[in-house]
C-alpha cells in the first residue's frame, strides 16, 4: 500500500527544545552534579532528514566538545527505539567528523565525544530503564554482547519535582492526550490544552510567551492527522475499486466465451456486482474486446 510522505513540521517538543534555555534545563535534569555548563556551552545538533522516509532525531546536542546527548519523545513504546537511536547516533558522529575535518584513514587516533541516548517516554503502562541495540540482535556462540551497542535511557521525568522540565513536558503530553479525548482534534481543545497547562503550571513561561506559535503547531500537527486518516482511507478504496474493477473485467471475459450476450453478462454485473443497469452495460462494451 503506497504511503503519504509526511512533511516535517515542528513538534512542541523540538520547538521548545530549540531554546537554550530549555536544552540547559534539560541537560541539568540529567546531570544535576554539572552547576557549571551554561548556555553558551552547548550546541544544537539536531539531525534533520538524514535518513529515508522522513525518519529524523527529535533533538541533539553538543556540551563544551565532550558530550553528545540524543534525545527521542515517545507516546508508544517499542524496544526498536534503540536501533533508530544508533542509526541517530552513527549519522551525528559522521557530522561531527565531517565539521571537525577528521581524516579516518590517518594513523593518528580520533577523538569523539561521549554519546548518551535517552527516549522520553510519555506513554502509559512499565516500561524498561534501559533497552540495548543488543536485545535485539542474535548473540553469538559464547552468549556474548554484539560488538555494536547503544543504550537508551528511558525517561519518563521526575514528578516530585515539579520543576524538572523532563517532568513538564510528560504533563504537557498527558494533558494534550486528556482535552483532545474530550473535545476532539479542534483549535477550541488547543486553547483548552494550552490554558489548562498555564493554570496547572506546566510549561508556564513558554507557553504563555510563545502560546500564538504552538497553537498553530498544535493545529498542524492535528490537521496532518486528519489529512493522513483521509489519505489512507482513500488508499484503501482506491485498492478495493482496483480489485472491484479487476473482477468485473474477469467476469465480462469469462462470461462472453459461455454467454454470448451482452445483455446476460450485463445481468450478471448488476446482480453480482450491484450495478444499475446503465453502468452494466457500459461495463461489458468496455471490457467486451
Amino acid at each position: 500500500m503506497p504511503r503519504m510522505k509526511r512533511t516535517v513540521k515542528d513538534s512542541v517538543f523540538t520547538y521548545l527544545f530549540k531554546d537554550p534555555r530549555y536544552i540547559l534545563q534539560l541537560y541539568k535534569s540529567l546531570h544535576r552534579e554539572d552547576d557549571a555548563t551554561e548556555e553558551k556551552d552547548i550546541e544544537l545538533l539536531t539531525l534533520t532528514n538524514v535518513l529515508v522516509d522522513d525518519i529524523y532525531n527529535d533533538l541533539g546536542f553538543l556540551v563544551k566538545d565532550r558530550l553528545i546527548v540524543l534525545v527521542e519523545a515517545q507516546s508508544t513504546f517499542s524496544r526498536n527505539i534503540a536501533y533508530r537511536m544508533l542509526l541517530y547516533m552513527t549519522a551525528t558522529f559522521k557530522a561531527y567528523a565531517d565539521r571537525e575535518k577528521m581524516d579516518s584513514h590517518s594513523q593518528k587516533d580520533l577523538h569523539f565525544p561521549h554519546a548518551e541516548v535517552y527516549v522520553i517516554y510519555t506513554g502509559e503502562g512499565e516500561v524498561p530503564a534501559v533497552c540495548r541495540f543488543s536485545d535485539l540482535c542474535e548473540k553469538g556462540k559464547d552468549e556474548e554482547d554484539v560488538d555494536v551497542e547503544t543504550r537508551v535511557h528511558v525517561l519518563r521525568g521526575d514528578a516530585s519535582d515539579k520543576n524538572d522540565i523532563v517532568n513538564q513536558y510528560v504533563r504537557f503530553c498527558k494533558i494534550a492526550d486528556e482535552e483532545r479525548r474530550k473535545g476532539g482534534p479542534t483549535v477550541e481543545t488547543v486553547k483548552a490544552i494550552i490554558d489548562r497547562c498555564i493554570e496547572e503550571g506546566v510549561l508556564p513561561v513558554f507557553l504563555a510567551s510563545r502560546r500564538r506559535e504552538v497553537e498553530d503547531i498544535m493545529v498542524v500537527l492535528f490537521d496532518e492527522k486528519k489529512v493522513r486518516e483521509i489519505h489512507e482511507y482513500n488508499v484503501r478504496k482506491d485498492a478495493l475499486e482496483e480489485g472491484r474493477e479487476e473482477g468485473i473485467s474477469a467476469m465480462v471475459t469469462t462470461l462472453k466465451k459461455f454467454a454470448g450476450e451482452k445483455r446476460v453478462v450485463a445481468q450478471e454485473l448488476v446482480e453480482n456486482f450491484k450495478l444499475s443497469p446503465e453502468v452494466a452495460a457500459a461495463k461489458v462494451e468496455q471490457y467486451w474486446n
